[in-house]
C-alpha cells in the first residue's frame, strides 16, 4: 500500500498527530501485520478502538440505551392510550363499540404488516444505511401522520391513519433490540434488553391512564393529540442526539473518509464488500424473506414467536377485560380505571428489580468463566411461564363486584412479571442463537407477537361480555397450561435442535 502503510494505521497515527509521542507502536504494529494481509480492509484499529460502539463511555452506552427505550415508549404507548375513548369515538362516529376496538387492531396490525420493520429493519444491517436513519425517516412519518388522525370525521378515515401510522412506527420494535446489541457486550445485554423491555411494557400500561383522564376531559381526540406531543419532541431530540451504532454502518462511514483522504478507492469494510457483492435476489432474501422464512423454519424461533405473541396478545386481552371489571362490576370512571392498569406498571417494575440480581450474580459470571450458552437466559422463564397461567385464572376468578378491586390489580401485577420474564428469556435467547440476524430475527418475533396482539382486540369485548371474566381468562390460562413447558424444554433440548440450523450460531 502506498504511503508507507495501512489505511487504518496511518488514520492512527493521524488521530494521534497532536501528540505523536503517545501513540502505541504495538497498535500500529498490529494493524500494519493485519493491513499486510489484506491491505484494503478497512476494520477497527483493535479492541479498544473508540469509534467501536462496544467501546463508548458507560455513560454514553447508557444514554443511547435510554434513547431507544424512550422512543419504544413512544410508540408503544400509541396502541393502548387510544383504548379509553373508544367509547366516545363510538357515540360521536355512530358506529358501535367492537368497531371503535378496530382502531386498536389496526394500529397493531401495522405493526406486524408494515414493510418498514420488515424491509427497514433487516436494511439496517446493510453498512450504507445503518440504524439511525431508520429511525429518524420512520419516526417523523409517524409523528406527521397523528395530524389528520386527530382531525378524523369517520371511521374510515381513521382507521387507514392508525394502520400507516403504525406501520411507519414499527421499525423500533426490531432494531432497537439490534442497537442494544451493538453497544453491550453479551454478558451486559441482559440489562440494557430489561430497560428496554421495560419501556415496552410501560407503554401499554400506562397509556390508559394518561387515555382515560384525556379522554374523559376532552374527548377521544385528545389521545391522539398526547402522541403527537411525546413522539414529536421525541423526534426533535432524537435528530440531534442520536449516534449511529451499527458497526457496520461506522467501518463503511470510515471508509468512506479514508478514501476522502489518500485517493484509494479500493479501501473498504467487510460488510461494504459483502454489501457490493450481493445480486437483488439476494438483498430480497436479506430484507423481505429472511424474517418470514426464519420464523416459519426455525423450531427455536416459531416457539418463542408464539409463546411472546401469547403474553403479549393478553395485554390487550386486559385492555378490553378492565372496561367489564373496573368500570362495570366496581363502578370506576375512565380515569380510574386507567388508574388499575397500574398494577401491570408495577408489576413490570418487580420483575426488573428482581431480575437485575440474577443477570449480574448468576448470569454474568458465566460469561467471564467462558462456560456460557444460550439456554443460560432462559431459567427467568421457569417462574415465568407458571405466574403467568396462575394470572390469568387469578385475575378472571376474582374480578366479581364481591371482590374488593386490588385483588385483580394484584393479579394483573403477577402478570407483567410474568410477561416481563418471559420477554426477558426469549428475545435475548433469540438474540444468542442468531448473532448474524438479530434484526431479521427480531422482526420475525414482531410479525407474529402483533398478528397475535392485533387478534385479540377484535372479539376480546364480545368475549368477556359473553362469557364472563372468569370463564374467558380460564380458556386462555388453559392455553398458558398448555404453552407452559415451551422454556423447560428449549432449555434441555435447545442444543441440539440449534445444531440443526444453518443461521443459528
Amino acid at each position: 500500500m502506498p504511503y508507507g502503510g495501512s489505511a487504518a494505521a496511518r488514520e492512527v497515527l493521524h488521530l494521534h498527530s497532536h501528540d505523536a509521542e503517545k501513540a502505541d507502536p504495538a497498535a500500529v504494529e498490529k494493524e500494519e501485520k493485519r493491513a499486510h494481509e489484506d491491505p484494503n480492509i478497512v476494520d477497527w484499529y483493535g479492541p479498544d478502538d473508540p469509534e467501536c460502539p462496544r467501546n463508548w463511555s458507560f455513560a454514553k452506552r447508557c444514554f443511547v440505551t435510554g434513547q431507544v427505550s424512550h422512543l419504544l415508549f413512544a410508540i408503544f404507548i400509541g396502541s393502548s392510550i387510544y383504548a379509553p375513548g373508544v367509547l366516545d369515538l363510538s357515540q360521536k362516529f355512530g358506529v358501535s363499540v367492537v368497531a371503535g376496538n378496530l382502531g386498536i387492531t389496526m394500529f397493531v396490525l401495522g405493526y406486524a404488516t408494515g414493510p418498514p420493520q420488515m424491509f427497514l429493519s433487516p436494511m439496517s444491517e446493510i453498512p450504507q444505511f445503518g440504524r439511525a436513519p431508520v429511525y429518524m425517516i420512520t419516526l417523523l412519518i409517524f409523528v406527521l401522520l397523528q395530524v389528520p388522525t386527530a382531525l378524523s370525521k369517520n371511521l374510515g378515515a381513521l382507521l387507514p391513519l392508525r394502520y400507516w401510522a403504525a406501520f411507519f412506527g414499527s421499525p423500533v420494535f426490531a432494531t432497537g433490540g439490534a442497537t442494544i446489541a451493538d453497544m453491550w457486550p453479551p454478558e451486559d445485554q441482559m440489562i440494557a434488553l430489561a430497560v428496554w423491555s421495560l419501556a415496552a411494557m410501560c407503554g401499554p400500561g400506562l397509556g390508559p391512564l394518561i387515555g382515560g383522564f384525556a379522554s374523559q376531559a376532552k374527548g377521544w381526540t385528545w389521545t391522539i393529540w398526547i402522541i403527537l406531543w411525546l413522539t414529536g419532541a421525541t423526534w426533535v431530540f432524537l435528530v440531534f442526539t442520536m449516534p449511529e451504532t451499527s458497526p457496520q454502518a461506522i467501518l463503511y462511514s470510515r471508509a468512506v473518509r479514508l478514501r476522502k483522504l489518500t485517493g484509494k478507492s479500493n479501501l473498504k469494510s467487510q460488510a461494504e464488500i459483502e454489501a457490493e457483492n450481493m445480486t437483488m435476489k439476494e438483498v430480497a432474501m436479506m430484507t423481505l424473506i429472511r424474517p418470514f422464512y426464519l420464523g416459519f423454519r426455525e423450531p427455536v424461533l416459531l416457539f418463542w414467536n408464539l409463546y411472546i405473541g401469547m403474553a403479549y396478545g393478553v395485554l390487550y386481552c386486559f385492555v378490553a377485560s378492565y372496561d367489564v371489571v373496573f368500570i362495570g362490576h366496581h363502578h370506576f370512571n375512565l380515569g380510574q380505571n386507567g388508574l388499575a392498569f397500574l398494577g401491570i406498571v408495577v408489576g413490570a417494575f418487580v420483575g426488573f428489580a428482581a431480575f437485575v440480581p440474577w443477570a449480574l450474580y448468576i448470569l454474568k459470571p458465566k460469561f467471564i468463566r467462558g462456560v456460557f450458552v444460550p439456554e443460560d437466559r432462559l431459567p427467568p422463564a421457569f417462574p415465568g411461564a407458571f405466574f403467568f397461567a396462575i394470572s390469568l385464572f387469578w385475575f378472571g376468578w376474582t374480578s366479581g363486584a364481591g371482590t374488593h378491586w386490588i385483588v385483580p390489580i394484584i393479579a394483573s401485577s403477577m402478570y407483567a412479571i410474568s410477561a416481563f420474564y418471559i420477554f426477558q428469556a426469549g428475545l435475548n435467547y433469540l438474540a444468542d442463537c442468531y448473532p448474524r440476524h438479530v434484526a431479521s430475527v427480531m422482526a420475525s418475533n414482531d410479525l407474529y407477537r402483533s398478528l397475535i396482539g392485533a387478534a385479540f382486540p377484535l372479539f376480546s369485548t364480545a368475549y368477556f361480555n359473553n362469557l364472563g371474566v372468569g370463564p374467558a381468562l380460564s380458556i386462555i390460562g388453559g392455553i398458558a397450561v398448555f404453552m407452559l413447558p415451551i422454556p423447560f424444554l428449549l432449555h434441555r433440548y435447545g442444543a441440539k435442535i440449534r445444531s440443526w440450523s444453518t443461521y443459528a450460531g
